[in-house]
Formats: C-alpha cells, sequence, structure tokens
C-alpha cells in the first residue's frame, strides 16, 4: 500500500506563503468556520513531513507563541501528530513530541516513507521540498487555502517559484467564512 502525500499551504491570491509588514498570522483573514475545519483535518492519523527551514520557523514561532493564532487547536494537533524532518544539519532530539530526523535527499526519504507508511503523509509548508516532491511524482494531492489577499509589495515565500509546470486536476473545493477558499488539485507534469 501506498501512503498519500498531500502538500498543505497557504497563500494570498498572488501566490505568497507570507508577508511582511503588519500582517499577521493567517493574513489576519482566519474565521471559525476555517479553524474547525483545519482541526478536523488535522485529527486524522497521519505522519507530517517538513524540511528543516520549515520546522525550524515552526519551532521558533511555537516557542515564542506571541502571534495570534500560533497556538490555534489544530496547530497544536499538528504539533501532536508523528513528524519526519528530512534534514542534513539538524540532530535529534528535537523540540517535538514525536519528532524523528531524517537525513538525506527529500525525493528518496518520501518515497520510502510512501511505501512504508500506514497513515497518509501531510506537508505544511516546505516549499522547496515539495517543489521538488511534485517534480519527482510523488504529492499526489496539493490543497491550498487562499486568503482574501494581495500582498503584492510586502509578499514572502513564492510558493511555486521555481516550480516546474504541472496540470492540475480539481478534486475538491469549499469556501470557508465566505470568503477564504480551500482547493485540493491533484498535480501532474505538464507535457
Amino acid at each position: 500500500m501506498t501512503a498519500t502525500y498531500t502538500f498543505d499551504i497557504f497563500s494570498s491570491l498572488d501566490g505568497f506563503g507570507a508577508a511582511s509588514g503588519d500582517w499577521t498570522g493567517y493574513w489576519g483573514k482566519q474565521g471559525p468556520e476555517l479553524l474547525e475545519h483545519r482541526l478536523r483535518q488535522y485529527d486524522r492519523d497521519q505522519r507530517m513531513v517538513l524540511g528543516a527551514n520549515t520546522y525550524r520557523a515552526f519551532a521558533g514561532m511555537l516557542a515564542e507563541d506571541t502571534e495570534p493564532g500560533v497556538r490555534d487547536p489544530w496547530v497544536t494537533r499538528m504539533r501532536n501528530l508523528p513528524l519526519t524532518v528530512v534534514s542534513t544539519t539538524l540532530r535529534e532530539p528535537l523540540d517535538w513530541p514525536d519528532a524523528t530526523v531524517v537525513s538525506g535527499d527529500a525525493v528518496d526519504v518520501v518515497a520510502r516513507l510512501k511505501k512504508e507508511s500506514d497513515v497518509p503523509l501531510r506537508s505544511h509548508g516546505s516549499l522547496s521540498m515539495n517543489r521538488a516532491l511534485m517534480a519527482a511524482g510523488l504529492v499526489d494531492r496539493v490543497q491550498i487555502t487562499v486568503f482574501p489577499v494581495i500582498t503584492g509589495r510586502t509578499g514572502l515565500d513564492p510558493i511555486f517559484a521555481g516550480a516546474e509546470d504541472f496540470d492540475l486536476d480539481l478534486i475538491e473545493t469549499r469556501t470557508l467564512d465566505g470568503r477564504t477558499q480551500e482547493l485540493v488539485y491533484r498535480p501532474a507534469l505538464h507535457g
């Protein structure tokens, strides 16, 4: 059995994963329906997969806990799921309840995890790692939550910058809180 791998990402309408300036987490647009939906998604058995940079960012945010939304129930649930961190620089133990560091190329690591895991795999963020996994055909679902903002001047982390070209088959869609779109696609290399 091959485990399903979901690349889960938050985005502004113009394709940025974050912003500088006075934007807050979720770009200040999270609502109760979104938060309940996220909690349901993270309430399932699954294994998280993160790259080293995203792990460091999450660990830092959760340690500081200064930004609204950092300790939302779904984030707490995500932090308590088993985690594999793909890294050549980090060493165990990590500041995460059930984390394992695996050294090596992310494509090889995730290909092995997909074969061996008895639960679905999910990655939130880890942009460069997930672009490589998509190019290798290892991402089964791209789940993109589009918040109703354009961060043209302040946008950070362009999600698909440098990615290959992909055709996307829309398999799910929903509107949350009357303004935020969740789109789930099955990606395939174009051409």
